[in-house]
């Protein structure tokens, strides 16, 4: 992987730091965020500014320059990345690490007394400004908005911001219309008492609208705020993009206005009303409102809607991932015959998995950049292969295959590790244990009340029993197509106070779509995870201990789980019976499609992947 070379842009950027005039000194640092203002895991290409000024291009991250030093924090799932594509300009500061400081732990130590720390406003949220100002402040420094982006006085050749066709979202698959879902909102800010709510986040203001675009990589959203009133509605976009169709849409009960008018709209209507606002907004939008006039939450209202999917947006997500795993099957299937002739790259199989699913009706694009990895490169959690790292898929090695696909009527996300010749018994016995921490999630039944981060350890528990564990979440939620990984719900090991008290937030309800994707990964070796999308249903119990409501789960994703790479000296009687009951839904859903399209030699693969054990 080729590492770029930072030591020029880093020095410029110091130099631009110094030109800065916001006090009577110099800033001595400057903090660079990877998200944006619209709290979007991928950004379009004109907003990857810690990507541009660091070489680092995995999703969560934040750079820190000073006048002396540069770090880039980021957690477990990018150490290797983080490691083989930063250069020696920089420190790689590991969090999750009990030694590893936070951000303002470390500018604390490292600035001198009284200094001036800048951060664009439109690019950090308010929860983050607040603790890092007041952590800044009890040692003397200050935390400064800077009145434009200093990245961008150093990135010359930056590109601009897109301007996609926008996409009607048809009642038949959303299961309501926008007026419905605005009315919604506007009876929980009654409740609230609240006068206006402010919408940053791409993909709420995609569902609220019914509308999607392809602004954003892998995301069909658009760029666009939103405020929506008691007795009106706002949206805030390049007004271009309205269509007389778009328009019509919409009609008249939404006013358009342009993107850059939000932050005046907000001081000249809102300002002094009461205004809910999510903490994950940027804090330019917070503090366009007087601090006694908002209505602060973790979770934005919508979010506590979108994540819980209706009848419509349920049978389109059953839909597309049945679509996938035809897909995903002949995938494996071509893999069986190809690799042992010793011609298939990471890359070439990463392409041959989005031709199969561009193959299915309704396909869009992507959810995800696919993560097609052999051997070592399967221990570095969110690899993508490239030019440049790409290796030959090997028959004495692991192969993992994350990917997922945005259909019009849904959106999907499946890992298969599998091996195409003969797996040692060690990574048999790793294998099993991830297979049986899936099964104890994907079988279990819980109560209502039940959060995400209280199942986590059904997932690690016997990865646990014999001292191994993963860095990264158990389930994300899953948008319905819309954003892949989608809030606020989790499934998260209590390792991490922020996913805790944001996933913490919100009960496992009827109609969630989230993930279940144990995994091992040993550095420079190999890595195993086993990922299906589950949907959260009621379940039928003998008995309900104070007239409780339980809830249970159904794996949406299938797609046969390799029999080669299962201990079954490890599995209960109760996890080999799951198996063979997931792998005949398998060879009865998924077959009865691979038939009807002709796919026979496909079809006679998943027979023979699903048989008993």
């Amino acid at each position: 992987m080729k590492i770029k070379d930072t030591t020029k842009l880093v020095s410029r950027l110091r130099d631009v730091m110094n030109a800065a005039t916001y006090t009577d000194q110099p800033l001595k640092a400057i903090i660079i965020p990877s998200s944006d203002a619209h709290q979007s895991e991928y950004l379009v290409e004109c907003d990857l500014r810690r990507s541009f000024i660091s070489g680092f291009t995995g999703s969560a991250g934040t750079a820190v320059v000073t006048q002396s030093e540069a770090a880039l924090w980021t957690d477990g799932r990018y150490f290797l990345q983080a490691e083989q594509q930063l250069d020696s300009n920089w420190t790689l500061m590991k969090m999750g690490i009990p030694e590893t400081p936070s951000i303002e732990d470390w500018l604390c130590t490292v600035l001198p007394a009284s200094s001036c720390v800048g951060v664009n406003p439109l690019l950090y949220s308010s929860s983050s400004w607040n603790k890092m100002k007041n952590a800044l402040e009890k040692e003397g420094h200050k935390l400064l908005e800077t009145k434009q982006d200093l990245v961008d006085e150093v990135w010359t050749n930056r590109p601009s911001y897109p301007c996609s066709d926008l996409i009607i979202v048809d009642q038949s698959t959303a299961g309501s219309t926008c007026l419905e879902k605005i009315t919604n909102i506007q009876q929980m800010m009654k409740d609230k008492e609240v006068k206006w709510t402010v919408v940053t986040a791409l993909d709420e203001i995609a569902w609220l609208f019914n509308l999607r675009a392809s602004d954003i990589q892998y995301n069909p959203v658009f760029l666009a705020y939103a405020v929506v009133g008691c007795d009106s509605v706002h949206l805030f976009i390049n007004q271009s993009r309205i269509t007389p169709e778009i328009s019509s849409h919409l009609t008249k009960s939404v006013t358009i206005h342009n993107y850059d008018d939000v932050i005046p709209f907000l001081m000249d209507n809102c300002a002094s009303e009461k205004t809910w606002l999510s903490s994950n907004s940027s804090e330019a939008i917070v503090s366009s409102i007087y601090s006694k006039y908002r209505h602060m939450s973790s979770n934005s209202p919508i979010s506590m809607i979108k994540c819980f999917k209706n009848e419509s947006e349920i049978n389109g997500m059953i839909k597309a991932n049945n679509q996938d795993a035809v897909a995903l099957c002949r995938f494996f299937h071509w893999m069986e015959q190809e690799v042992p002739k010793g011609q298939v790259t990471e890359c070439s199989a990463a392409q041959k998995s989005l031709e199969f699913r561009q193959q299915e009706q309704g396909f869009v694009s992507l959810s995800f950049q696919t993560i097609s990895s052999s051997g070592s490169t399967g221990s570095i959690i969110h690899y993508s292969p490239n030019p440049e790292s790409d290796r030959v898929v090997d028959v004495n090695e692991v192969y993992l295959c994350d990917s997922g696909g945005q259909y019009r009527t849904g959106t999907t996300d499946t890992t298969r590790t599998v091996h195409f010749g003969q797996p040692s018994k060690y990574v048999k016995e790793c294998f099993t244990r991830v297979l049986k921490g899936h099964i104890g999630l994907a079988s279990v039944v819980f109560p209502a009340g039940t959060k995400g981060y209280w199942l986590d350890t059904l997932a690690r528990m016997h990865l646990w029993k014999v001292g191994l564990d993963y860095r990264h979440g158990t389930g994300h939620g899953v948008g319905s197509f819309l954003n892949v990984h989608e809030g606020p719900i989790g499934m998260y090991i209590a390792n991490s106070v922020r996913v805790v008290s944001v996933a913490a937030d919100v009960e496992l309800k009827a109609g969630l779509v989230i993930t279940d994707e144990p995994g091992y990964y040993e550095d420079g070796k190999f890595g195993i995870r086993i990922e299906n999308a589950l949907l959260c249903k009621s379940a039928e119990t003998p008995y309900q201990f104070d007239g409780k409501q339980f809830f249970k789960f159904e794996s949406l994703a299938l797609v046969p789980i390799q029999a080669k790479m299962i201990e079954l000296s490890l599995l209960s009687t109760e996890e080999l019976t799951w198996l063979n009951d997931y792998h005949k839904k398998c060879r009865d859903v998924i077959g009865s499609q691979l038939q009807k399209s002709g796919h026979n030699d496909v079809y006679d693969w998943l027979i023979e992947q699903t048989k008993p054990m």
